[in-house]
C-alpha cells in the first residue's frame, strides 16, 4: 500500500467525525467579549465608586488598595459564577514563549463541616508560583522557591470553560521580572513619558502618549494524522527531513486563493471563540505557502494586543485538533517553501490623535510628524543589532534571511515621498527651512504632508522595519514568538530616542534659541547621523549586505552571537535610563536565550540521529535487499549479458542506497560525538555557539543524503509522510 493511499483516508477520517462549530443568531457585535469583564460588566457588578476607582487605575495607574479589590473580586466571582466557573487561575508569560497557569477552585471550608464558594481581594491581586521551576538565567536558585504573579488590571480578565483567567506579571520574590510582561509596561511607561514630554512642544494639552500594536498571525494547518506520523513535527515543530514536493508554491495560486472548506470551518470556529473572549478578528486568508494562513485582529493597545496574541495562539491549537488538524506556530516547519512570522505594525497615538499621521494641515502638524519618525529612526539605527537580537531564536534563524522573509540586517524602507522630505530637510540652509515671525507665522518649505500618507509609497517587503502610512511595520517577529520581546526593544530604543532628542532641544532653548529653530536644529542632525539606518531596496541582494557592512549595520547571521547585542553597553545604558532591565536582569535573560538554543538544537540532533538509525536506514537497507532479491532472480532466469542489462538501473540503485546509508551512518555517528564533546562544555554562551558551529551543520549533512534517499526508496516502503501528502489539505 502506497504512502499516498496509507494516508488518504486521513482527510475522510475527519470529514466524517461530528464537528459542531458554533453558528450564532446574532452579529458579532452582540456577541463579542461575551466572557470578559469589561468596563460594561464591572459598571454592572461593581458599585458606582469601585467601577470610578477601576477606570482610574486602569487609566491613569493609579494605586489599588486591597479593601477595594475585595469588592472587585466579589464582583468578578458573582459574574464569574452566573456562566459556571469553579475555578480562578493567575494567566502569565514566563520566559518559553507560552503562558502558564495553575488553577484554583473558588472553595474554603466553612467551619461547619462544608464549603463556601470564596474568591478575595488578595486571590484576585497575588498568586505565588514556583519561580524556580520557570526559566529564571541564575536569578533563583532550585531551593529558592518563591515568586509571585500579580494582576495587570489593564488587560481585563476573561472566562475560558470553568476557569477565571487572570492576565498578570510575573516577579521573582527578590522583584526581579521573570516575564515579558513586567518589562513590556515598563517599556510602555517609559515611552508613554518621554513621548508625552515631546508632544508638549507642539500640544501642551496632550496627557498622555499609547503606544497600540496590530499583529499578523501566520500559521501552517496539516492534517493530524499525518503529523502524528511525523515524529519529527512532533518532538521539533518542523520536519528535519522531507524532499520538495514537484509542486508546492511556485504557482502562486495558494496566496489570497479560496479558503477550502475544511479551514473555513476551522477559522469560523476560532473567530467566534476568539470575539468572545474579547480578541478583535477583522482579517483572515490564505498565505502564500501551501497549508499557511494568516489571522490578523484591529489594532489595540500594545499590553492588551501581546495578551490577545498569545490567547490566540492557544485557542489556535486547541481549536485546530477539534477539526481534525495540527497547528504549526514554527517558522519554517517546512523546507524550501515560505515560513512563518508575525509582523507587529508598532504606532503611537495621543489621547487626541495619532503621532505618525499627518495631516498636513498646519506647519506644527508636519514638524510633530517629522519628529517622530526621524526619532524612531534614531532608535532602529543606534540599536539595529539589538532589535534583531529581540528577535532572533533557533526556530525564526530558518526563515530570516531567506527569500521570503526579511533579512537579518535591520533596516527601514520609507518610501519616496517621505524619503525626500527628509533629504530636502538635511540638505536645505536653515533660512529656507523656517522663517519665524510668532508662533503662528512659522512656514516648512517642505511639501505637505498628505493625509493619506499611507498610499503614497509602495511597500517594501524586503524591509524589516517599514513605515506604510502612520505606523510602522516591523516584519521579523517570528510567529511562535511572544511580541513583547521585540516590542520591549523597540519601545525603550524609542523612549531613550526621544529623551536624549528633548534633552538637546532644551539645551537650545535654554542658550536663548528659539523653540521651533531647535526642534530643526536636532532634526536635522539626526536626519544626518541615522541615515545608515534608510534603505529603499531589495534587501535581498548580495549587494545590500555588502553595503550594510560599510554603513556599520549590524550584519551578524550566528544566533548565539546575534544575542550579545543584549551586552553591548549602550543597550545596557539604554535599558536602565528607561528603567526597563538592570544589568543583571539582561545577563540574566541571556543565559535563558543561550541555553534554549542549546536545548533545541539539542532536541533536533537527537530526533534526527534516531529517525535516521531507526526509520531510515532499516528502511532503505530492506529495499535494498528486495532489489538485490530482484537482481538475483533476473541472472537465474536469463543469459548473462541480457540480465546485466536487465539489472543495471537496480545495480546502480544498490550502490546508491549503499553509499548514502553508510554517510548517514557516519554522519550520524560524528554527530552523536561532536554533541558529547559540546555537551562537555559549561560555559552557556560557549556552549551556544559551539552548537550553532558545529553540530547544526551536521543536521543538514544528514539531511541530504535522507532526502535523496526519499526519491529513490519505494514510496510504499518509506516510513513518513511525504511533503506532497503534509502540504495539501484534502
Amino acid at each position: 500500500m502506497s504512502s499516498s493511499l496509507r494516508f488518504e483516508v486521513v482527510g475522510e477520517a475527519f470529514k466524517k467525525k461530528a464537528i459542531e462549530t458554533p453558528t450564532p443568531q446574532e452579529r458579532p457585535s452582540e456577541f463579542f467579549a461575551k466572557y470578559v469583564f469589561t468596563r460594561k460588566k464591572m459598571k454592572e457588578y461593581l458599585p458606582t465608586h469601585v467601577y470610578e476607582k477601576m477606570c482610574d487605575v486602569i487609566d491613569n495607574g493609579a494605586t489599588l488598595d486591597l479593601k477595594t479589590a475585595d469588592i472587585v473580586a466579589d464582583g468578578m466571582k458573582r459574574w464569574a459564577m452566573e456562566l459556571g466557573v469553579t475555578h480562578c487561575t493567575h494567566w502569565f508569560q514566563p520566559l518559553t514563549e507560552g503562558t502558564a497557569e495553575k488553577h484554583d477552585a473558588f472553595v474554603e471550608h466553612d467551619n461547619q463541616g462544608g464549603m463556601i464558594e470564596v474568591f478575595s481581594g488578595k486571590q484576585l491581586v497575588q498568586q505565588e508560583p514556583d519561580a524556580s521551576s520557570f526559566p529564571n538565567g541564575g536569578i533563583r536558585s532550585t531551593f529558592e522557591a518563591r515568586g509571585y504573579s500579580a494582576w495587570d488590571p489593564a488587560s481585563p480578565v476573561f472566562v475560558i470553560g470553568d476557569t477565571l483567567m487572570i492576565p498578570t506579571i510575573f516577579i521573582a520574590y527578590t522583584g526581579e521580572a521573570l516575564d515579558y510582561k513586567a518589562p513590556l509596561k515598563k517599556s510602555l511607561h517609559a515611552l508613554n513619558k518621554a513621548a508625552t514630554d515631546v508632544c508638549h512642544y507642539f500640544y501642551p494639552n496632550v496627557k498622555k502618549v499609547i503606544t497600540n500594536l496590530g499583529w499578523e498571525q501566520e500559521y501552517f494547518l496539516v492534517d493530524e494524522g499525518l503529523y502524528a506520523a511525523r515524529p519529527d513535527l512532533l518532538m521539533t515543530g518542523r520536519t528535519l527531513m522531507g524532499h520538495d514536493s514537484a509542486k508546492n508554491q511556485q504557482m502562486d495560486d495558494h496566496y489570497f486563493g479560496s479558503i477550502p472548506g475544511r479551514v473555513a470551518e476551522f477559522m469560523k470556529d476560532l473567530e467566534i471563540q476568539a470575539l468572545e473572549l474579547g480578541i478583535p478578528c477583522k482579517t483572515r486568508h490564505n498565505e502564500a505557502a501551501p497549508n499557511q494562513f494568516e489571522l490578523a485582529p484591529i489594532y489595540e493597545e500594545m499590553n492588551l494586543a501581546i495578551d490577545h496574541n498569545m490567547l490566540l495562539m492557544s485557542l489556535m491549537t486547541r481549536i485546530a485538533r477539534k477539526h481534525g488538524f495540527r497547528c504549526l506556530l514554527h517558522e519554517k516547519p517546512f523546507a524550501g517553501i515560505n515560513g512563518s512570522g508575525k509582523h507587529n505594525n508598532w504606532s503611537l497615538a495621543t489621547d487626541t490623535g495619532i503621532l505618525l499621521h499627518s495631516p498636513g494641515k498646519t506647519p506644527e502638524d508636519n514638524l510633530r510628524f517629522i519628529t517622530f519618525i526621524v526619532e524612531t529612526l534614531m532608535a532602529v539605527y543606534r540599536h539595529n543589532g539589538l532589535l534583531k537580537a529581540s528577535i532572533m531564536s533557533a526556530t525564526n534563524a530558518h526563515r530570516l534571511g531567506g527569500f521570503e522573509a526579511p533579512p537579518t540586517i535591520i533596516s527601514s524602507f520609507l518610501g519616496k515621498q517621505l524619503s525626500d522630505i527628509l533629504d530636502h530637510l538635511e540638505n536645505s540652509t536653515e533660512e529656507e527651512l523656517i522663517n519665524v515671525g510668532g508662533k503662528h507665522s512659522m512656514q516648512l518649505d517642505i511639501p505637505q504632508i498628505p493625509e493619506l500618507l499611507i498610499d503614497n509609497t509602495d511597500r517594501n517587503r524586503t524591509s524589516p522595519f517599514a513605515f506604510i502610512g502612520n505606523r510602522f511595520e516591523f516584519r521579523a517577529v517570528g510567529a511562535q514568538a511572544n511580541s513583547a520581546a521585540a516590542m520591549i526593544a523597540l519601545n525603550a530604543a524609542v523612549a531613550e530616542a526621544l529623551i536624549h532628542f528633548k534633552e538637546r532641544v532644551d539645551a537650545l532653548i535654554a542658550e536663548g534659541e528659539d523653540k521651533t529653530k531647535a526642534i530643526l536644529q536636532v532634526i536635522r542632525e539626526d536626519i544626518k547621523t541615522c541615515k545608515p539606518i534608510h534603505f529603499d531596496g531589495n534587501g535581498y541582494s548580495q549587494e545590500w549586505q555588502e553595503e550594510a557592512k560599510r554603513r556599520g549595520l549590524d550584519t551578524e547571521r550566528s544566533c548565539p552571537l546575534i544575542f550579545d547585542r543584549y551586552l553591548d553597553e549602550q543597550s545596557v545604558t539604554m535599558f536602565e535610563l528607561t528603567n526597563v532591565f538592570k544589568r543583571y536582569e539582561i545577563e540574566a535573560r541571556n543565559e535563558i536565550k543561550w541555553e534554549t538554543y542549546t536545548k533545541k538544537i539539542q532536541i533536533e540532533a537527537r530526533v534526527l540521529g534516531d529517525l535516521s538509525m531507526n526509520h531510515i536506514i532499516p528502511v532503505a537497507t530492506h529495499y535494498q535487499s528486495q532489489l538485490l532479491k530482484n537482481v538475483k532472480d533476473v541472472a537465474d532466469i536469463f543469459p548473462a549479458d541480457h540480465a546485466k542489462k536487465l539489472s543495471s538501473r537496480n545495480i546502480k540503485l544498490i550502490e546508491e542506497i549503499a553509499e548514502r546509508t553508510s554517510l548517514i551512518e557516519s554522519q550520524v555517528e560524528e554527530l552523536v560525538n561532536v554533541r558529547k564533546q559540546v555537551n562537555k562544555i559549561e560555559d552557556e554562551h560557549k556552549k551556544a555557539i559551539a552548537y550553532h558551529d558545529k553540530v547544526e551543520p551536521k543536521l543538514e549533512d544528514i539531511r541530504y543524503q535522507i532526502d535523496k534517499l526519499e526519491l529513490i526508496v519505494d514510496d510504499s516502503l518509506w516510513p513518513l509522510p511525504k511533503y506532497r501528502e503534509l502540504l495539501f489539505i484534502r
